[in-house]
């Protein structure tokens, strides 16, 4: 397959990066093309538009930071799905219909809205979201949820197993970006309720190394803890992810709760504290700093040695595998 990857970014570089690794024909483009400069230097090639590469791959991708900035790509002039409606009309899909992959963390109702104009266009659309942090990404050892046709599934899987480990057909489109934003939900709630229990562990006179290691022997443990709590010790607190993505992401979760008529108590009050934290901060903030409102409110300071600067995946790159759910 001839595979297009729209947005280099964090994970989108990361992920392309693996289809590159792994032999693809891969074509890349981003709004910086020094960023793209790695990509084309290792075989890749340029597209000078979206439509320029949705007329010449068989798949695209698009991992962008949100779902206005998807929209624009998707539905420009020179947009990915001017490039399918070329394609279609001009009948030279001999390989099967094209494939949309969206990569990025998006709202459900907005994947199915483009999904709706990719299939008028005579494509298959697929939402694709990874969890799992960048440092798997960049191993292919990242999960994948997708949401589609079952045999678009299995069309792409070969391409899902390549970027990522663990893959689940999430059921159709849209069902993988509201469990996308159930995850980033938890883990968000997990990141401020580790940071609240390492500044109280510190006020208590703790020490931070014990602390750690307590948690993560214990029924207190999780994902969460694991990595992002080593890089708060350390005090570089870089995830590779920012308070505007946060903000974005408990927003979704909060949007989608409201329009279900849940009556949600955590969730109103993370978007609450996320937002404080882009006010104080910035957008551009590392996430994990959201411990910095406890630390400036006690005047502690919740490092300590021993623990890495940035999460680096130690685990071999394998290829991947379907997740199949007990039923």
């Amino acid at each position: 397959m001839r595979i297009g990857f729209i947005g280099l970014g964090n994970a989108g570089g990361k992920l392309a990066g693996s289809l590159l690794r792994n032999g693809y024909d891969l074509t890349v483009r981003d709004l910086d093309s020094e960023v793209a400069r790695p990509f084309v230097d290792g075989g890749a090639s340029w597209a000078d538009s979206p439509r320029e590469m949705a007329e010449a791959c068989d798949v695209v991708i698009t991992c962008l930071p949100s779902p206005a900035a998807c929209s624009a790509v998707m539905e420009a002039d020179d947009g990915v799905l001017a490039g399918l409606r070329a394609v279609a009309e001009a009948g030279t899909d001999a390989g099967g219909s094209r494939i949309w992959l969206e990569m990025s963390t998006t709202d459900e109702s907005e994947v199915r809205r483009i999904g709706a104009l990719v299939v008028e266009a005579g494509a298959e659309p697929v939402d694709c979201p990874v969890s799992g942090g960048c440092h798997r990404a960049a191993t292919g050892n990242i999960a994948i949820f997708a949401g589609c046709e079952r045999e678009t599934f299995e069309r792409i899987l070969p391409v899902l197993t390549t970027m990522g480990r663990r893959i689940l057909h999430t059921g159709p489109l849209g069902s993988a970006s509201i469990l996308k934003v159930v995850t980033n939900y938890l883990a968000s709630a997990n990141l401020l309720s580790v940071s609240e229990a390492l500044v109280t562990a510190s006020a208590a006179g703790m020490d931070l190394n014990t602390s750690y290691e307590a948690i993560r022997i214990s029924s207190g443990n999780s994902f969460v803890h694991e990595t992002e709590s080593q890089v708060i010790l350390n005090g570089s607190r870089d995830i590779n992810f920012t308070m505007d993505l946060v903000a974005k992401d408990v927003g979704l979760f909060d949007a989608l709760s409201r329009r279900l008529d849940v009556p949600l108590e955590l969730s109103p009050l993370l978007v609450e504290v996320f937002e404080d934290g882009r006010a104080r901060y910035g957008d551009r903030e590392f996430s994990p700093n959201i411990i910095r409102r406890l630390e400036e409110a006690t005047g502690l300071d919740v490092r300590t040695s021993g623990f890495p600067a940035e999460i680096v995946d130690d685990e071999p790159e394998e290829p991947g595998y379907e997740v199949v759910p007990p039923r």
